[in-house]
């Protein structure tokens, strides 16, 4: 599946690097996040990878900068993230991008 968010759309490139200790609380948290985030104004969408060397890839949109930020500083959000810092992930980043034009391919 693919996503195309329309032109002007705000989209944040977050590249992660698994530590080996709890699965399960990183999966939990990782849904809980989701579904959090398609609750908040302005999302737009989100995709997701991981690998099995535990490098993973989400890419969240949104309406505009002011949405992206609000749900960078969204307190449930922070509470998580510092929660991945001490125990699911060795290294992380992230990149805030301004979507100039999306498109898709699916074999029929």
């Amino acid at each position: 599946m693919h996503l195309t968010p329309p032109a002007g759309t705000i989209a944040v490139i977050f590249t992660s690097r698994r530590t080996a200790a709890d699965d399960a609380g990183y999966a939990a948290a990782a849904e809980a996040m989701e579904k959090l985030a398609r609750e908040q104004p302005g999302y737009a969408g989100i995709v997701s990878a991981r690998g099995t060397d535990g490098l993973g890839i989400t890419i969240s949109y949104w309406e505009n900068e002011a949405t992206a930020i609000a749900w960078r500083d969204h307190a449930e959000h922070e509470a998580i993230r510092e929660r991945g810092r001490a125990l699911w992930y060795e290294d992380y980043g992230v990149v805030v991008a301004d979507v100039s034009r999306a498109y898709a391919w699916t074999r029929d």
